[in-house]
């Protein structure tokens, strides 16, 4: 490969994404003459090395780190790889046996993403790739292939709420015509490790603290923290779950992304890498923290329920996939490693091509046959898409398939009907728990001289899966690539790409996870390792922790590089949605509520595509001035405004006052006010806002509906779903 930029220098985008030429094997890049575990943390004591950097080394006293065997253990870091940038080695036992055990510590549930839920659909090609790849899924444009999506959380059990701050699982099953591909991604580009020898580690400190078990599906405690604070490269994935992805306001508002750099094989075996993205249709959106607290305890099946009714109403959600496709050339230029999973490519560099999309029209018909007995792997690839030596995926790929294999019972789990192929496939494998068909006759293995009838499937040199051929070399070693060095320089890209009210919500997300944790010196080594990142978020987290003083910025491998260009499509607001469609206005109403405004509203709202829910003092609803009955989805107790995008109250002359007496009426506009929603209002409404306590700060988002012509611009107005400026003046955390 060639050699890597100087820090700073900017990487251009390939001039031509098609392989014309075969890429030559990937080179090791040059090994870092730092120990390994100078890139991972001083996690222990720490010792200078010949640059000036921190290693660990072992503390007097404490037991030698062994396997289960009781073999000894040198590097508890790094997986055992052919190279600095080569494939993981299935000859690392200590690797295996510690994803092995991981993988079977719990019965039957998910260790991770044990909260899911799941809906079918349909992949449809809108651009061919056959010149770049030949994946069949990708040959025929508006051809259409079937298709299941589960979503989920990762750190919470089954019985988890929905909004914990989390990263989101965004794992999609493809049904191919030559065999399933799972393609199973995140709704963040970017993960905590590089190298999946510290994932047991990452979600044992994320998980309940095992003396405790507490708390459930959150990070905000002690050993999480710790973790964190000495594993440097998850600094960049911190600003991401600190962010507001990391509360989305709903599956189908949520961004996925494959993580890794795959590659794009054709069938001469020419390649190309490539970053696989769902892209929304529905665009972005989320929730602030106090909102989604509230909502947890107001339905805390708030995803599952959403992405039910959208399917059901009709509404189906859509995303299209875009891929970054690039050369080796680039992978050589670009300043950081394209095979280290807590990096990203911004879209700026190489644009995201549009080539299909994804649609989900079908509910489950049994959350347990389907959602919950899916079984994704990594490794299952059709001919055309193959693996890079990314640590991360490379261990995956372990991982997953051990993993089915205790969850499920057995290696049988392909003959549940949501894991088995679609196409035609025949094979050898027999018996085993839990079979539910066999080979037919008496030949059960292969070369056998029994003829094409008797004697069974045979490989197919020309239409098998082939490994793309690229040449390996160097040293077994445990060691990080010198080019997986920088931890910090994406991770201040990331920040400086969020506009100011996204910036302040991540430093008030690191206040209130770092408030959680007891041990002041873990708070001020997290903030020694934000201040590599912006000094500016790191004295607010400080302001906001309470230290007296600012520490020294933790120690880098690598310099921060503060050159790196914002980019837009990392912000949230940014990408917001353009009208209020498929979005939900709550609106609260008291008998003798104005029947022309109330049926003018629901005109406009229809007109965009939105829905609307009525909340009334009684759950049996409200007769309107003309007389009509109303029925009600909500009673005002159990219909907060925290469940809506927007609301509307229309209350009568006489209902005002008697709503204004409600603590539950008074709760729905003050947290709608303090969650800088759009509130629509008739003026007998005055009295519900004067008790909650906000009559005296009404602004431009909160609008007075006297007429149709004012429903027609309020429901315009609420596309914009918050009105941020307001949240400077109800926060004290403001910064």
């Amino acid at each position: 490969m060639a050699k890597k930029p100087a820090a700073g220098k900017k990487s251009k985008a390939p001039a031509d994404l098609a392989p014309d030429t075969p890429l030559s094997g990937e080179t090791p890049r040059k090994a870092s003459p730092v120990p390994a575990h100078a890139l991972i943390a001083n996690s222990y004591v720490e010792a200078q090395g010949s640059g000036g950097e921190t290693h660990q080394t072992a503390v007097e006293g404490a037991p030698v780190m062994t396997t289960q065997q009781g073999i000894p253990v040198a590097d508890d870091q790094n997986s055992l790889k052919q190279g600095a940038r080569g494939p993981t080695l299935v000859e690392d036992f200590h690797f295996r046996e510690k994803l092995f055990h991981f993988d079977h510590e719990r019965i039957p549930e998910r260790v991770v993403h044990a909260r899911g839920y799941g809906a079918h659909g349909y992949f449809e090609l809108t651009d061919s790739l056959a010149d770049i790849t030949r994946a069949d899924i990708f040959q025929r444009v508006g051809e259409r292939t079937p298709a299941f999506v589960r979503f989920s959380t990762v750190a919470g059990s089954k019985g988890s709420f929905d909004l914990a701050r989390d990263v989101r699982g965004f794992a999609v099953k493809l049904y191919t015509k030559e065999g399933n591909w799972d393609l199973v991604g995140n709704n963040i580009p970017v993960f905590f490790i590089q190298d999946a020898m510290k994932f047991p580690d990452l979600i044992h400190a994320a998980k309940p603290e095992p003396d405790r078990m507490f708390p459930q599906a959150q990070t905000a405690h002690d050993n999480f923290w710790d973790f964190i604070s000495l594993t440097p490269e998850s600094m960049h994935m911190v600003m991401w779950t600190m962010s507001d992805r990391a509360i989305p306001r709903s599956f189908r508002t949520m961004e996925g992304f494959g993580v890794h750099s795959f590659r794009f094989v054709t069938a001469d075996g020419k390649s190309t890498f490539v970053k696989f993205h769902w892209k929304p249709k529905q665009a972005l959106q989320s929730v602030v923290w106090n909102e989604a607290v509230k909502i947890n305890g107001a339905d805390p099946d708030f995803h599952r329920r959403d992405l039910w009714d959208a399917i059901n109403g009709g509404d189906f959600p859509e995303w299209e996939l875009g891929v970054q496709l690039f050369d080796e050339a680039f992978a050589d230029s670009f300043e950081f490693d394209v095979l280290d999973a807590t990096k990203f490519i911004p879209e700026e560099l190489v644009p995201v091509r549009r080539v299909g999309r994804l649609v989900l029209d079908r509910v489950v018909d049994n959350f347990f046959a389907e959602t919950e007995q899916v079984a994704f792997c990594t490794q299952n690839v059709p001919p055309g898409i193959d693996f890079t030596n990314d640590p991360l995926l490379q261990g995956r790929n372990f991982s997953y398939l051990d993993t089915q294999l205790k969850r499920l019972g057995g290696p049988n789990f392909t003959h549940i009907p949501i894991n088995a192929p679609k196409c035609p496939f025949a094979h050898f494998q027999q018996d085993g728990h839990m079979a539910m068909t066999n080979p037919r006759g008496r030949v059960n293995y292969e070369p056998n001289s029994w003829g094409p009838t008797l004697g069974g499937p045979r490989e197919d040199p020309e239409r098998g899966f082939s490994s793309f051929a690229a040449s390996e070399d160097g040293p077994k070693l445990r060691i990080r690539p010198e080019s997986f060095a920088d931890h910090y320089s994406q991770a201040r890209q990331f920040y400086v790409s969020q506009l100011p009210i996204e910036q302040k919500h991540i430093a008030d997300a690191l206040v209130f996870e770092l408030s959680k944790v007891e041990r002041p010196d873990i708070r001020t080594r997290l903030v020694s390792h934000l201040l590599n990142i912006d000094k500016t978020m790191a004295g607010k987290v400080a302001e906001g922790l309470g230290l007296p003083e600012l520490p020294a910025p933790a120690q880098a491998a690598r310099p921060t590089n503060t050159d790196l260009a914002p980019s837009d499509a990392l912000s949230i607001v940014k990408n917001g949605p353009p009208t209020f469609k498929g979005r939900k206005l709550g609106i609260l109403m008291s008998d003798g509520a104005d029947a022309a405004l109330f049926n003018a509203l629901l005109k406009a709202i229809n007109n965009v595509g939105a829905f609307y829910e009525v909340i009334a003092p009684r759950i049996g609803g409200v007769t309107l001035s003309n007389g009509v009955k109303v029925a009600a989805k909500q009673k005002i107790d159990g219909g907060p405004s925290v469940l809506f995008d927007a609301v509307a109250v229309l209350v009568s002359e006489q209902g005002g006052p008697l709503l204004a007496a409600d603590a539950a009426a008074q709760d729905f506009v003050r947290d709608a006010f303090g969650h800088c929603k759009y509130i629509g209002f008739t003026q007998e409404a005055k009295p519900i806002f004067v008790k909650g306590g906000i009559a005296e700060n009404l602004d431009e988002a909160c609008v007075a509906l006297a007429t149709a012509k004012d429903t027609t611009a309020f429901v315009e107005a609420i596309a914009a779903l918050r009105f941020w400026p307001r949240e400077l003046k109800v926060d004290m955390d403001a910064g």
